[in-house]
């Protein structure tokens, strides 16, 4: 994967961490799946990203960010079994 591509596969992620803070701070209601969800997919692009151009801090944030997401989407589908 060339540098170039790894930035484009990047600042997909970062719009998308952006969409989702937005659409958190607009609705009345939040839908903790899709924020949840959205958020993982922004983490793991980010990854795929630093996976070309490391740097240390941003990928303790990201493994970070994708955990806690991962942990929100389980905590949303367990609340829509019950």
């Amino acid at each position: 994967m060339t540098s170039v591509t790894a930035d484009i596969i990047g600042i997909c992620g970062s719009i998308m961490f952006i969409g989702a803070f937005i659409y958190a701070n607009m609705v009345p209601t939040l839908n903790k799946l899709l924020f949840n969800t959205v958020n993982l997919i922004g983490a793991v692009l980010l990854l795929i990203s630093l996976s070309v151009n490391f740097n240390l801090a941003a990928f303790i944030l990201e493994v970070a960010w994708g955990i806690i997401a991962l942990i929100g989407i389980v905590r949303a589908l367990q609340k829509r079994r019950v």
